[in-house]
């Protein structure tokens, strides 16, 4: 009885939830510019939806400043409209091809309510690691059914589980790195 396409399986599938939290601590801006603010934004181009990092070049001159600066002219525009649209709570400031988003102070109220989020997101992480884990085991059942003996069985367990531990205690390190960052005056 061979457990090895299970845990390859819930590896896979815990990992994408690790990696689905860390991906949304990154929308989350905590005062300082980084380009992947705008990494979710998707421009209207050449009749089709692009993401914006294929339309322009993303830049962060300082740490209050993300600058964009589109290799076609007559992209600045609708540029522009995406990033309204993609209500980031930055205003776009353009000159000519350049556009710049000033990255505003975080209130101390806006930081608490960054932290929630971010605690929201990491629970939400948590539950899709402890669903793998559960789809694991019930695999797992299904093996000891079909023949696999108790002992390989119990120890199979115990892996599913410390897998279990370290992905949720990835995710609580990441979120308290987050906090940490949104917490910084």
């Amino acid at each position: 009885m061979e457990t090895e396409p299970i845990f390859t399986k819930l590896k896979e599938d815990m990992k994408r939830s690790v990696d689905h939290v860390l991906s949304e601590f990154a929308t989350l801006h905590t005062g300082k510019a980084n380009p992947s603010m705008v990494d979710g934004v998707t421009v209207d181009v050449y009749g089709s939806s692009m993401k914006l990092r294929d339309v322009a070049a993303i830049t962060t001159p300082d740490s209050r400043t993300i600058q964009i600066q589109a290799w076609d002219k007559g992209t600045v525009g609708p540029i522009e409209k995406a990033l309204i649209d993609a209500k980031l709570g930055i205003n776009p400031i353009v000159t000519s091809e350049l556009i710049r988003l000033p990255i505003p102070e975080l209130s101390g109220e806006r930081r608490e309510e960054l932290c929630k989020m971010a605690q929201g997101f990491a629970e939400n992480g948590r539950i899709g690691v402890r669903a793998s884990r559960k789809d694991g085991l019930d695999a797992l059942k299904a093996l000891q059914k079909d023949g696999l003996p108790e002992d390989d069985f119990k120890r199979a367990e115990k892996d599913v589980q410390k897998m279990t531990d370290d992905m949720v205690n990835e995710i609580n390190q990441a979120l308290a790195s987050k906090e940490s960052d949104l917490r910084q005056v």
